[in-house]
């Protein structure tokens, strides 16, 4: 799933896997768990995610490539949330794959001031990785819906973090959206709403292309 931060990828890969019930392979939840463990890789990794730089392209594509050798992803399928940001790692995805490929790209489209808002009031449960925001408030204040966990705000959700995170995804995530287009993958989806009116929208079009 491609999209600016801010614009619900989390949100919507969650529930796009009990959706279709396959699971939800996310880049950022594996290294933060990484982090927290206080690994050497993990420590380096939050290194460049609290400074809103993007973790190196051969580090995530190595993460990436170890969780799909598993084998609940052959079974029945996988949402990849957080990979790949940028043409080189679509392009290692696919060797990957190989025979197989992916089957659709999906675009979350928002505009830059909305994602700054929602940032901003992003809350995340220090145990699960349950996001919550202005448009997705937890029952209890402060405390996550799933588990009980405490709601704290990352450490990478501060205001030069966020623009920096903003112009690298202009810089080298945009093109995705060309590269899978020009590949008949993409489907662009309105990520302004409800998480609920917005998991409508892009399980449609899922549907649609799966037809």
């Amino acid at each position: 799933m491609l999209g600016k931060q801010g614009a619900g990828k989390g949100t919507q890969c969650v529930r796009l896997a009990r959706h279709y019930i396959v699971s939800h392979i996310s880049t950022g939840d594996m290294l933060r768990a990484a982090a927290k463990a206080g690994t050497e890789f993990g420590l380096k990794a939050k290194e460049y995610m609290d400074a809103g730089e993007l973790v190196p392209d051969e580090v995530m594509v190595g993460l990436v490539a170890e969780r799909l050798s598993y084998d609940d992803t052959k079974e029945r399928g996988f949402i990849l949330d957080g990979f790949p940001r940028n043409t080189y790692q679509a392009e290692e995805l696919a060797k990957m794959l190989v025979p197989d490929e992916i089957d659709l790209a999906v675009y979350l489209d928002i505009v830059t001031e909305h994602v700054l808002g929602r940032l901003a009031s992003r809350r995340m449960c220090n145990t699960c990785g349950a996001n919550y925001g202005l448009d997705h408030a937890p029952r209890i204040r402060e405390v996550c819906d799933h588990c009980g966990g405490d709601l704290i705000r990352r450490a990478d959700d501060n205001e030069a973090a966020i623009r920096r995170r903003l112009d690298l995804y202009e810089k080298q995530t945009s093109p995705l959206i060309s590269w899978y287009l020009e590949r008949d993958k993409l489907v662009t989806i309105d990520a302004d709403g409800s998480p609920d009116d917005v998991s409508l929208r892009v399980i449609r079009a899922i549907d649609t292309r799966r037809v």
